[in-house]
């Protein structure tokens, strides 16, 4: 793979201070949708890459997942506009409510918040893992034509404890996803 590829992660600790690739530039976007949109427009922009990869952590909601997982589509969690629009759908847009990588089988769910607690409409949406920042990256990405893809590894079981779990396994993911990463460029 000679694609020019980069990198957007929330923070630096989900990458446990590892050193990318040649050719492969991160960038730490900050935590949320606001910052993942700003931070992945401008990144865009200035680097011009083939292929945006979003790394990062997240909580299962599908009890049968674990581990690293490859995402395949992301929505939106907390797009709450009715009657306007129904939940997980930007009103008065023609943008997509869902976004697809085209790689993976996993389905992400993204929100501006930390999930503690079941919601049966992410269960009813098949959404296998939740984030804060993916479905901005895909988005940004939709509008300027990128290719993304996105890996999640799981820290927590989005429940009461799913602050002191995360904060736990925030760091744990970081040597699967370089491995996978270096499995891609020699593909």
């Amino acid at each position: 793979m000679t694609q020019k590829i980069l990198i957007l992660t929330a923070l630096a600790s989900e990458l446990n201070g590892a050193t990318a690739p040649a050719g492969v530039d991160v960038i730490y976007t900050g935590v949320g949708k606001v910052n993942a949109a700003s931070t992945a427009t401008a990144a865009i922009l200035q680097h011009q890459p083939q292929l945006v990869i979003n790394f990062g952590t997240a909580g299962k909601i599908n009890p049968n997942v674990d581990g690293l997982l490859e995402i395949a589509s992301v929505i939106q969690r907390d797009m709450l506009a009715i009657p306007l629009a129904e939940r997980g759908v930007t009103p008065l847009s023609d943008e997509p409510s869902s976004y697809a990588s085209g790689h993976g089988d996993a389905r992400c769910g993204t929100g501006d918040s930390f999930v503690t607690a079941g919601d049966a409409w992410l269960t009813a949406q098949g959404v296998d893992v939740v984030d804060m920042e993916l479905f901005a990256i895909a988005h940004t990405c939709h509008r300027y034509g990128v290719p993304w893809r996105a890996f999640k590894f799981i820290t927590d079981t989005a429940d009461d404890n799913a602050a002191d779990h995360w904060n736990d396994n925030v760091h744990r993911g970081a040597d699967l996803f370089w491995e996978r990463l270096r499995t891609m460029l020699t593909a």
